[in-house]
């Protein structure tokens, strides 16, 4: 599909994979047209070249993932551009993804006074519909805060886990936008600065990076507290683990020796040998648990625990 805007300065070339050889009649002449058609046959990943053989003449081309599954590697978007100055071309860019109509980012283009321009607008509405839905981890991310504290256990770690896996799938689909970025200031040079659209770009992208940077030393913090948590417990465990068998390390020894098999045990013909048995067992381990309670090795281990805290 063909659209033309500001007064037929510049034009935008829309297709669907698939339509090759209409894409052959429009780029007919020109060859570094034909090395972008060959390289994005069947590509389902990023590429990004330049062309500046011929000065005032830059052209930039490549293929761009614009959405990607979190669930699945292979359930992805991708779309490939080839943009010069007075045309851009693209090739199954989807715009179901935008938060906006067709009919919104044309009124938008339509004011570019070039393709690269008209093409950083649509880069600048599919950083828009990016932050929206970084607004939407975030509520995630908030809520998931407060349920790690509330209960805290494996489905909680493994959700934290996911959702540094989802942070990292929105670094992979911004980092070849800010490549785009610099590719471009690198085609058109320091005058490329002067258009509103680019500055606009420029500044979304570093919106998104600033909050994946602030989201991902929030999961590293969680994570660290996890672990933190998870040591903790562990050597409270140990720790109980330990006490226990100290206090019935009397039984333990009295019941040996009094299990053993001899022909002569005259503590099996005394009258109260079982009171004075039960007696003696009982006073080793109240002796022991003293002991241990006064050096401080009992700890808080034997307290009741509270709901929404991380350690009582």
């Amino acid at each position: 599909m063909k659209h033309t805007f500001n007064d037929h300065k510049w034009m935008w070339h829309e297709f669907e994979r698939g339509d090759d050889k209409k894409i052959r009649e429009l780029i007919s002449n020109d060859f570094s047209c034909e090395e972008w058609l060959e390289n994005i046959k069947d590509r389902e990943a990023n590429l990004l070249e330049l062309n500046t053989e011929t000065r005032g003449e830059e052209y930039i081309w490549g293929s761009l993932i614009y959405q990607q599954d979190i669930e699945d590697k292979s359930e992805k978007n991708i779309f490939h551009f080839y943009i010069g100055k007075e045309l851009f071309i693209t090739v199954d860019f989807d715009f179901s993804i935008l938060d906006v109509s067709p009919v919104g980012v044309h009124k938008q283009m339509n004011q570019a006074e070039n393709a690269v321009e008209g093409f950083f607008i649509l880069l600048g509405n599919l950083l828009s519909s990016y932050l929206h839905k970084i607004d939407a981890y975030e509520e995630r991310l908030h809520d998931l805060l407060w349920e790690m504290k509330e209960q805290n256990n494996l489905q909680i770690l493994e959700r934290i886990y996911e959702n540094r896996h989802e942070l990292l799938v929105w670094k992979n689909l911004v980092i070849p936008i800010v490549e785009l970025k610099y590719v471009a200031e690198e085609a058109y040079g320091k005058e490329i600065h002067k258009k509103t659209e680019f500055n606009r770009v420029e500044t979304r992208v570093q919106r998104v990076r600033m909050l994946l940077d602030e989201y991902q030393q929030a999961i590293d913090t969680m994570i660290n507290l996890e672990e933190v948590v998870s040591t903790h417990r562990g050597n409270e465990i140990m720790k109980t683990l330990t006490v226990m068998t100290i206090l019935f390390t009397p039984v333990t020894a009295w019941g040996a020796i009094w299990g053993m098999n001899f022909k002569f045990m005259p503590e099996l013909e005394w009258k109260f040998g079982y009171l004075f048995a039960g007696l003696l067992i009982f006073a080793s381990t109240a002796a022991l648990y003293y002991y241990v309670k006064m050096k401080g090795w009992m700890g808080d281990i034997l307290k009741v625990k509270k709901k929404n805290r991380f350690f009582g």
